[in-house]
């Protein structure tokens, strides 16, 4: 077996299973606020599109796409972004979900053969960013993001030294947990910081969509290019997602836009790792990346929950809404400390409301765990049921603030 496996460590959802094995949940219906899945009904014309395509099962689809589809991707891309337009022939690629391709990505990125090879990401993170960066024969390199930065990238907390060795920088913009979205400021340093060392940034943008100003969304890597006059977008890979934007999380359908130079070899490793996307989900695909009306109605939902949920929570609850994404992250309440496995596992037991302890998000760096003291709250469900989910919330810190 590949020995590189046992520096994997436990998902996230594995180790809440473990968790909360040995809890009793109350006689209460039970509501799911731990795992990122959208339940939103996935709109009508596109399982409509996917089931009048069944036809194409019978061929075997290319690892690039149909034209039609990569005309919809580079098309939306160039809309959403405000972008010169892309070239559907070399700057874009569907992918099967954000997951497969920012996993995929590190193993076509990463030269093992360069002694010390790093991969930057921030903490907390998404585990895939890690596993990837393990399994290519990369060492992972933190940059914490904490509340007292105001969850901002720590990039002076990585040495001169380690940089010139960092191969790839993951971002995730917004950010997952905390919602946070990168500045042009920022991205100008980023890219700073990629032309002098010489690595690669994948842009993490499956959030992208979830925001709640029609009139202001959220900057993006392509976006900030532009703006600084990198229209050629060296060096830079963005990552988008079906799944939060058009509710379809079992179409395992994303796209990958940016620098043609590196999108050329790596539509060449995807050839021979076999993720070519079936044909009946490529069209169903073109349907969603062409209509936005679908997804501000999708965003309508996740505003009146943040509207609703907010006000509700804070008082006992400390949390405030983010700039983007449909996480809350949140400050457990005093009385637990710093404890928040013990939170969730009392949590459980007395409401069946079940949301994901921070450190399993986050890793030991430079002296602290980010993630401690902390939940992510994921208001996937239903707006009634993310309500239910906040009475049963506020009742139980405030009895327990109460008796403490």
């Amino acid at each position: 077996m590949n020995p590189l496996l046992d520096a994997l460590q436990p998902y996230p959802f594995e180790r809440l299973r473990a968790l909360l094995n040995d809890v009793s949940a109350p006689a209460m219906s039970a509501i799911r606020l731990s795992v990122g899945e959208p339940q939103h009904p996935t709109p009508a014309f596109i399982r409509q599109a996917l089931v009048q395509h069944l036809d194409g099962l019978s061929t075997y689809p290319l690892t690039a796409g149909t034209d039609g589809l990569r005309e919809a991707i580079a098309g939306w891309f160039t809309r959403r972004h405000g972008l010169r337009l892309l070239d559907p022939s070399t700057e874009v690629l569907p992918v099967n979900g954000t997951r497969e391709a920012l996993f995929a990505f590190a193993q076509c990125v990463i030269d093992s053969s360069r002694p010390g090879a790093l991969v930057a990401c921030p903490n907390p993170f998404y585990q895939i960013y890690e596993g990837a960066a393990l399994l290519a024969g990369a060492t992972p390199v933190f940059l914490n993001q904490t509340a007292e930065n105001g969850f901002a990238l720590e990039l002076d907390s990585v040495s001169a030294d380690d940089w010139t060795r960092v191969q790839l920088l993951y971002v995730c913009t917004p950010g997952n947990p905390s919602g946070r979205v990168l500045t042009l400021a920022e991205w100008r340093t980023l890219f700073e910081y990629a032309d002098r060392h010489g690595f690669v940034i994948a842009s993490d943008e499956c959030y992208s969509e979830i925001y709640f100003d029609e009139g202001g969304p959220p900057l993006g890597a392509l976006g900030a290019a532009r703006m600084l006059g990198r229209d050629d977008y060296r060096g830079v890979v963005v990552f988008s997602s079906l799944s939060k934007r058009s509710n379809v999380p079992g179409l395992r359908s994303g796209a990958v836009a940016g620098d043609a130079a590196i999108l050329g070899p790596f539509l060449r490793y995807r050839t021979y790792h076999g993720c070519a996307m079936s044909p009946a989900v490529q069209e169903a695909s073109t349907a969603a990346w062409s209509d936005e009306a679908h997804v501000r109605e999708n965003r309508a939902l996740y505003q009146r929950k943040f509207e609703a949920l907010v006000p509700m929570l804070a008082p006992v609850f400390p949390v405030m809404r983010p700039e983007a994404g449909f996480y809350l992250w949140a400050r457990i309440p005093a009385r637990w400390g710093n404890d928040e496995e013990r939170f969730v596992r009392d949590l459980v037991a007395d409401t069946n409301v079940t949301v994901l302890p921070g450190r399993y998000l986050a890793r030991d760096a430079h002296g602290i765990n980010p993630g401690v003291g902390r939940v992510r709250v994921a208001l996937v469900a239903p707006v009634d049921e993310c309500i239910e989910a906040a009475r049963r919330i506020v009742s139980f810190c405030g009895w327990e603030h109460g008796r403490a």
